[in-house]
């Protein structure tokens, strides 16, 4: 494994953590009435799709060992550019059902 992927992937741990600790007791309801929640859960996702995307280009092999990794380079773009339009239903989705999936997929790879 090239030392950068190593740091990507420690980079999308430490953010899935950062994320699973501010959700840990809400609601969907609660998530999107508290912007002093969502705002750093949307900034985590957006590292988490970015160091994704730099894998993509620098180890393929890696990053192909990760699932959904286009969808999740496609959800960044949308973030990013549609600042304006934030779906927090896909938003809660992605932390409730994708992440721990993807935690486990990046704790695999880091042993």
């Amino acid at each position: 494994m090239q030392p950068e992927t190593h740091g990507r992937l420690k980079d999308i741990r430490q953010a899935i953590t950062f994320i699973e600790d501010d959700t840990r007791s809400l609601t969907f309801e609660s998530f999107v009435d508290d912007r002093r929640v969502w705002q750093p859960v949307i900034y985590n996702l957006q590292v988490i799709d970015e160091a994704m995307n730099r894998m993509r280009r620098q180890d393929p092999e890696m990053a192909r060992r990760i699932s959904y990794r286009d969808r999740m380079v496609d959800f960044r773009n949308a973030l990013v550019h549609g600042y304006d339009d934030i779906n927090f239903e896909t938003v809660w989705e992605i932390v409730e059902t994708f992440l721990p999936g993807l935690k486990a997929e990046v704790d695999a790879l880091l042993e």
